[in-house]
């Protein structure tokens, strides 16, 4: 481990331990989580998952900051997405036991709300499953769209704030990379399986979980982002 990384290490632990040795911190947290669900949930978003991508960036090119990254266009950009992916959640964690249900699972409802069983999993394992075929290929299509924009802006906040191109930059995706990892690989193999634990949280801890793992997220994209290159050459 190199000293900048022991340096980002300690500074993310001095940022986040209060959560684990003050009760007080914890408490005001959880009580405004519950009030404001859609405040927080863009706040976790963008403090989390712009900091998976920041460890993705130092993966991919070897250090934290780099010129035209965009640290707070990109932190907007999560944040705004994190307000969609609770969205998601309260519409998917709803609307899929009723859909069970029709099914003739009557008691998918109830089975989320009860102990821990082998039902309680498959109705988990169903609402991730819908969620992630339903609305991640579109989340994460719109997430590399953000992305192309802000780095063909230099990362600046007035670039961010200009027109985005959707059309000429959807033409300009590597499909190949967001099908064949993004899409076919990180959906089924991890998002998925992770999600599945997600709702088998209690609904006020699923979106810092979800976030959590919108640090997996930043290593995934440094990862197609290398795959992309490899396949240029």
């Amino acid at each position: 481990m190199k000293k900048k990384d022991l340096i980002f290490a300690l500074a993310v632990i001095a940022i986040f331990s209060p959560f684990f040795w003050s009760n007080t911190t914890y408490e005001t947290y959880t009580g405004f989580n519950v009030q404001h669900g859609m405040i927080m949930a863009f706040i976790k978003f963008a403090i989390l998952a712009t900091l998976g991508e920041v460890i993705g960036l130092r993966i991919k090119t070897g250090q934290y900051i780099q010129k035209g990254f965009g640290v707070i266009p990109r932190a907007i950009v999560w944040g705004v997405i994190g307000l969609t992916i609770k969205m998601a959640f309260i519409i998917f964690a709803t609307g899929t036991p009723e859909f069970l249900a029709y099914l003739g699972l009557n008691d998918a409802k109830t089975l989320m709300q009860g102990d821990l069983t082998w039902n309680k999993v498959l109705v988990a394992f169903c609402i991730s499953a819908a969620m992630n075929v339903i609305y991640a290929p579109v989340m994460m299509t719109f997430h590399k769209i953000t992305d192309t924009h802000i780095v063909d802006n230099n990362g600046t906040l007035k670039g961010f704030f200009s027109p985005i191109q959707f059309k000429e930059i959807f033409a300009k995706l590597d499909w190949k990379v967001q099908w064949n990892f993004v899409f076919k690989k990180t959906i089924p193999f991890f998002w998925i399986p992770a999600h599945t634990i997600t709702f088998l949280l209690p609904p006020e801890f699923r979106v810092l979980f979800a976030a959590l793992l919108g640090i997996m997220l930043g290593v995934f994209l440094a990862v197609a982002a290398q795959l992309g290159k490899k396949q240029e050459v």
